[in-house]
């Protein structure tokens, strides 16, 4: 077997790279609900050496009844708007929040195809991150493609946001920590 260069780290591996590095920096703790990535965010954060350092596991809720169950989504929510909705991926963030007791929830839900789901059409996304103190943030994504694509840009853009607010609560600390300065 010949050896050649190593691939180069995709965007995704950076970004779970560095939401790891903030993670175990802080001693905090991350764990991952996925539906429509089914696996993917946890995959590029496992990829990454050094991963248990921070990350304590992943919950793929990919049946709308595992949502309700398992995360404790609120089943007249589901009932209502189905679990393609940024109520339920903030719901999900912090039920896998709680559920695998970590500092910070991360979750992904959308349609990635080949059909619209819950009235919603292929590329409907929504994640929403779960954290410390009440920190929680969603975001609506409508991404064209198909389905691998979908997924990938929806696992990228789920770690991207931990990231944001991982950034954004760090900078919140400090300036707490230093009178406001």
């Amino acid at each position: 077997m010949t050896g050649g260069p190593s691939p180069l780290p995709s965007r995704g591996a950076d970004t779970a790279a560095r939401v790891l590095e903030l993670l175990a920096a802080g001693g905090r703790t991350l764990a991952v609900a996925e539906s429509l990535t089914g696996g993917l965010v946890s995959a590029e954060l496992t990829g990454v050496p050094g991963a248990s350092r921070a990350f304590r596991g992943a919950v793929t809720a990919y049946a709308t009844d595992v949502k309700r169950e398992v995360l404790g989504v609120d089943g007249t929510l589901l009932a209502e708007r189905g679990a393609v909705d940024p109520d339920v991926a903030r719901q999900m963030a912090r039920g896998v929040r709680g559920l695998l007791g970590a500092d910070w929830g991360v979750a992904t839900t959308g349609v990635a195809g080949p059909a619209e789901q819950d009235g919603r059409p292929v590329g409907t996304v929504y994640t929403a991150v779960a954290g410390p103190g009440g920190a929680e943030a969603a975001v609506e994504l409508r991404l064209d493609g198909d389905r691998a694509g979908i997924r990938s840009r929806s696992a990228a853009a789920a770690l991207e946001l931990l990231l944001s607010e991982l950034i954004g609560n760090a900078r919140a600390q400090d300036t707490e920590e230093h009178g406001g300065i």
